[in-house]
């Protein structure tokens, strides 16, 4: 269902809960994750632009553009303070979205993810992954960039997962692939609306994970307030498909800490006699 320019489904009741996807993902990442959480929580999934049924939305080039659609959307749909839950990318874009709309956030979970900017090592890296999609297409890059996701020692036994991960990404049109690589090289460090952040934020790192390394993802793990941190071994850059139900109870016991903090928030004070 289409509205304010993006795709998105919205299930369930309570505190609105938004599943932010990653590079080359679309919001059907995140189908069996949910899933369980049945109508707990007012679950909202979005293809960023230029991805999924968001395919048609140009808005891509620049990280800071994707999130002023999904505030545009997150406006239109009239929802409260949210939790927000991201996956490598879609946590770019969150820290975009907090860094514009502070009051917006419950709450933020960094799925794989980093307030850092790239390193000009990285960057080189992306000027590569760039040309060479734009020479050789999605196929091929997809079938070179999906198998690393995943922690390299179970591949056999997540092969399943890998390839629903690859089908997925496969939808991914060219000049997405290439705008979104850039738009990625080019984000501002964002370290300061972790610093800043009034509502907890919970880390979940893979210790394997070789697209963002724990060891540059660990130092951000200090700097909000009020920070939650779980660290997955034997794992790589997608732990909700390589330990779903570990990492779906992580999400829920964070979400029900921040739906607590946050009705305590708004609770009056009452004075004594």
């Amino acid at each position: 269902m289409p509205t304010a320019n993006l795709a998105y489904t919205l299930t369930g009741n309570g505190m609105p809960v938004l599943f932010l996807h990653g590079f080359c993902e679309t919001k059907d990442i995140w189908a069996q994750f949910i899933k369980p959480m049945g109508t707990a929580y007012r679950i909202l999934t979005v293809d960023l632009p230029g991805f999924g049924e968001s395919r048609d939305n140009p808005n891509y080039h620049r990280v800071e553009d994707m999130a002023a659609e999904v505030d545009q959307l997150i406006r239109a749909l009239h929802l409260p303070p949210l939790i927000v839950v991201a996956h490598s990318l879609g946590g770019y874009v969150a820290l975009a979205l907090a860094e514009r709309n502070p009051g917006q956030f419950a709450g933020l979970c960094l799925f794989h993810s980093t307030a850092f900017a790239d390193t000009e090592e990285k960057k080189q890296t992306r000027n590569k992954t760039a040309d060479f999609i734009e020479k050789n297409g999605v196929e091929p890059f997809i079938d070179n960039f999906v198998p690393p996701l995943f922690f390299k020692d179970r591949h056999a036994e997540l092969a399943a997962e890998i390839e629903r991960t690859r089908q997925i990404c496969l939808t991914t049109p060219r000049e997405t692939a290439v705008g979104v690589t850039k738009a990625m090289r080019d984000r501002p460090d964002r370290t300061h609306v972790l610093r800043e952040a009034a509502y907890p934020v919970l880390f979940i790192a893979g210790k394997a994970d070789e697209a963002v390394p724990f060891q540059t993802a660990k130092e951000q793990f200090f700097l909000p307030g009020h920070a939650i941190v779980q660290v997955l071994a034997r794992t790589g850059h997608m732990g909700l498909l390589e330990h779903p139900e570990e990492t779906r109870q992580m999400v829920e016991k964070f979400v029900g800490l921040c739906i607590a903090l946050h009705h305590n928030k708004r609770r009056p004070e009452t004075g004594g006699g």
